[in-house]
């Protein structure tokens, strides 16, 4: 404890100090530096940086932009054209020109000053930058699919725990309100015992992936061929496959419509069932359906038509005394109004992110899960890759969520994984 004497002569100096640094401040601060005319401070912001921003990634980068407390500082892209458009555009946004921009990922994430990152590159990098993210020390939003197997779905959801980061996957259908509020009805017996969860997919397909012919390969600079092929098998340069969506999953089996859409609306059926495992058992397609049960006897079905004309992305719930169905144009349609009595479920058509990013820099800050965390996110892209494999096999393959593998099917076995390049295997 100090004296009194030493403490009076320390409070003496202090007001010496702040005499002399108040004739030598400027005369002028900042109104953001203060908080003032609703500026946040820059000690409340989130410090964002971004992956591979291409199209997806710039709308969602231009939902971070809108939030008040979030500073973008920083780019990392393979291609050189990426790179320019997302500077341009931020420093117009914030009228200056500090956006730094980077190829290689380590160099964006060895910065200590950035809290959380975007991460929208193709799927083949997702699952990969996200580990890379959380072992540097950030949070991340991931664009979905946010996994390329069954593998990495579980290290992703280990590396979330072990870190204690906030990751949120970019299914942003759990922050708009009616899919919301259906799923809410299927998960608290508001329906009844539920007996079977309906998911959409965007084709029943599996598909591998290929090369196509040898081209000039670019300076590196102005594409990084091989950090764009990154973690995924070596293939020659093909101008063709840098926007070729099916191609970005990686090497070997790839998802099709089923993990495009499944990362949507199966996510959605796992929501409504609670987050649990998913299911354990996978049945060969037939007329465009294939059916999965859950340990539960609950039936998760993939059906390609039949729906209401409710938009795109549809999934319906039933239980044995209601059913609720939802779609992106924002609508419902319920086996009773009673479902619904008391609440106002805003109709917001169109899947915007907005809400869901505003969920995950709330997060950053609390450090509260998000609801599209890496747990849910795991077990939803399992549920996919599984019925993915029995389409690609064309039979029934069983699950065993304890040992995370397929039960006496080698062949089913081998597709949970794939090799992956040096440097990137995690």
């Amino acid at each position: 404890m100090l004296s009194k004497r030493t403490a009076a002569s320390r409070r003496d100096f202090l007001k010496t100090a702040a005499k002399v640094s108040a004739l030598a401040a400027p005369m002028f601060v900042p109104s953001e530096v203060l908080g003032r005319n609703g500026a946040t401070p820059p000690s409340e912001r989130v410090i964002v940086g971004g992956i591979g921003i291409g199209n997806r990634g710039t709308y969602d980068l231009g939902c971070f932009l809108k939030q008040p407390d979030v500073q973008f500082v920083a780019v990392c892209d393979v291609k050189e054209t990426r790179r320019s458009a997302i500077k341009q555009l931020v420093d117009q946004r914030y009228g200056n020109a500090r956006c730094d921009t980077y190829r290689d990922l380590r160099e964006l994430l060895d910065r200590s000053d950035i809290d959380a990152v975007l991460i929208a590159t193709g799927p083949n990098w997702h699952a990969t930058a996200s580990t890379c993210a959380a072992n540097a020390g950030k949070d991340m939003y991931c664009e979905k699919p946010v996994t390329k197997n069954i593998s990495q779905s579980l290290l992703l959801a280990d590396t979330m725990r072990r870190s204690g980061r906030i990751f949120q996957a970019g299914t942003q259908r759990r922050n708009v309100p009616h899919f919301a509020f259906a799923c809410e009805l299927a998960r608290t017996g508001k329906l009844g015992k539920l007996k079977r969860v309906y998911a959409h997919p965007a084709g029943m397909h599996a598909m591998m992936s290929g090369w196509l012919p040898a081209e000039t390969e670019p300076d590196k600079q102005v594409v990084d061929w091989d950090l764009y092929l990154g973690p995924a098998a070596w293939r020659p340069f093909n101008a063709r496959l840098l926007d070729g969506f099916n191609f970005e999953k990686g090497g070997g089996l790839v998802g099709g419509g089923v993990l495009e859409w499944g990362s949507h609306c199966v996510d959605l059926c796992q929501w409504a069932v609670g987050d649990c495992l998913p299911p354990v058992e996978y049945d060969a397609p037939k007329d465009g359906q294939m059916v999965a049960r859950y340990k539960s006897g609950v039936e998760l079905i993939l059906r390609e038509s039949g729906w209401l004309p409710l938009g795109s992305c549809p999934v319906r719930f039933e239980g044995e005394t209601g059913w609720v169905e939802a779609g992106d144009s924002g609508k419902m349609v319920l086996s009773s109004p009673e479902l619904i009595a008391g609440h106002d479920v805003a109709e917001i058509g169109g899947y915007p992110a907005t809400f869901h990013v505003r969920e995950f820099v709330d997060c950053v800050k609390t450090r509260n899960q998000p609801k599209s965390n890496a747990d849910a996110a795991s077990r939803a892209h399992i549920a996919c890759h599984a019925a993915n494999i029995a389409l690609f096999l064309d039979r029934q393959v069983k699950y065993d969520n304890a040992n995370n593998e397929f039960v006496g099917d080698e062949e089913a076995n081998r597709l949970r994984s794939e090799a992956l390049r040096g440097p990137w295997r995690i």
